[in-house]
């Protein structure tokens, strides 16, 4: 199979697959220097072969999860289910500059309109929202929900109405699951904190609390393609499946590899934010796939404005879980005085510089826990789930503040962080399908 790949609308190079675990990406005699497709290929005479069905920044726009089986299912039998049939597909509809298609092809076609409506209704936002995906599936992006590109949605945010289409040009859409009940909700209230201290995507929360809008910031308002987007999987050449797999020590190289020098002491800062927020937001998702570079050309490099934080720890299957990523060799909540050493001599910031973000994160958090209580109040079902947010919180920022790591008083949250009972009781909704005689049972 061969595909054309384009950079802002040109076609600037050929995707070929070579057998069946094999590929190649050669560029066209008239590709110019700032047609590259990845940070990782530049404009050459010789093709780049890759030891896998796909290079890593196609790779990175394949849809994972449910996703992923949707398109296998919908399109396998037509095209077949390789990822390189699968990008066939997906390809004009991906996140950043570059799309791929057949050579010649009108990309400007308009994408299929999508009913949101059942989306919106309540109790039936999980099914409503995997059928549509069933009926409309298009490119994926990072994450543990499953998520779509969509277009115009002004009147998602407004609550349950009638009917609604939607069209894939400026926004994803995400929804909340029965093993991630609000987490729409959950994601969209972490991002208002994000928001406070660091660039991030804008976010909008359906009425029921169950259906997230992101605003892209990869297109321009009209959706126009300006800025390339690649995650530090594809950067760093993993598999999407690898993304817990690698270190912040590498992705500060991969940093120091594209990011230009006068561009690296502000993309540091706010890795060195995203760092700090993890934790305070006891957010143990914030792996490769959940950062990205954004650019224009080699010499305008710069972090993406953050995005998909979520406090996982509000989620039983997912309370335990350590921190996505590791540095120094370790993946733990309690790092003690080896986060602030990390901070400094990877990202280069002062520890007066790092006691001053926290600070801004615990403002944010005080700004935000009202919001959460109120939340709690509209939604019955959210109820636990806001309570677990505000303890992570607590947690969080207590964490980062106590004498072992950054030694600071505590932190003044409100009266949004008290004042209510213990949550429900953790229940797993892991199902066991199967055990073993030679396991003791239980008494």
């Amino acid at each position: 199979m061969s595909l054309a790949v384009y950079v802002g609308g040109r076609e600037v190079a050929t995707l070929e697959a070579i057998g069946d675990f094999k590929s190649s990406m050669t560029y066209r005699a008239d590709a110019a220097s700032e047609d590259f497709v990845s940070l990782t290929m530049r404009v050459r005479a010789d093709p780049y072969l890759w030891d896998d069905m796909l290079h890593p920044v196609f790779q990175m726009n394949l849809p994972e999860g449910y996703l992923l089986q949707v398109l296998q299912e919908q399109f396998g039998p037509h095209v077949g289910a390789s990822p390189m049939a699968l990008l066939s597909v997906i390809g004009r509809n991906m996140i950043g500059r570059i799309q791929v298609a057949a050579s010649g092809a009108d990309l400007n076609e308009p994408p299929k309109p999508v009913d949101v409506a059942a989306l919106l209704q309540g109790d039936n936002s999980e099914e409503a929202f995997n059928e549509l995906v069933r009926q409309h599936a298009t490119s994926g992006v990072s994450g543990v929900v499953p998520k779509f590109l969509d277009g115009d949605i002004d009147k998602l945010s407004k609550g349950l109405h009638k009917k609604a289409t939607l069209f894939t040009h400026q926004h994803i859409i995400k929804g909340s699951s029965r093993l991630l009940p609000f987490v729409s909700l959950n994601e969209h209230l972490c991002m208002q904190v994000v928001r406070r201290v660091m660039p991030a995507a804008r976010t909008e929360v359906s009425r029921d609390g169950q259906a997230l809008v992101v605003h892209r910031f990869d297109v321009d308002e009209s959706g126009a393609r300006h800025w390339g987007m690649e995650d530090f999987c594809a950067l760093l050449g993993l598999r999407p499946a690898a993304k817990y797999e690698t270190t912040w020590e590498r992705i500060a190289k991969a940093v120091r590899d594209h990011v230009p020098v006068a561009n690296r002491p502000a993309t540091f800062r706010r890795m060195a934010i995203l760092l700090l927020l993890a934790y305070a937001l006891r957010n143990a998702d914030c792996h490769a796939k959940n950062i990205a570079l954004l650019y224009t050309r080699h010499d305008d490099v710069h972090l993406a404005p953050a995005y998909d934080m979520i406090t996982t720890a509000a989620y039983p299957d997912y309370q335990r879980n350590p921190p996505a990523i590791a540095f120094m060799g370790k993946k733990t909540w309690d790092p003690g005085k080896s986060l602030h050493t990390f901070i400094t001599t990877t990202f280069g910031l002062t520890m007066r510089d790092q006691v001053e973000i926290v600070d801004q994160i615990a403002a944010a958090m005080a700004e935000v826990g009202p919001m959460i209580r109120e939340a709690m109040e509209q939604h019955p079902g959210f109820v636990d789930i806001g309570k677990r947010m505000l303890l992570a919180w607590q947690e969080g920022i207590d964490g980062l503040r106590n004498k072992f790591v950054y030694a600071l008083p505590d932190a003044a949250l409100g009266k949004a962080f008290g004042g209510f009972s213990e949550p429900g009781p953790i229940k797993s909704s892991r199902n066991v399908f199967g055990r073993s005689d030679l396991l003791g049972r239980p008494k």
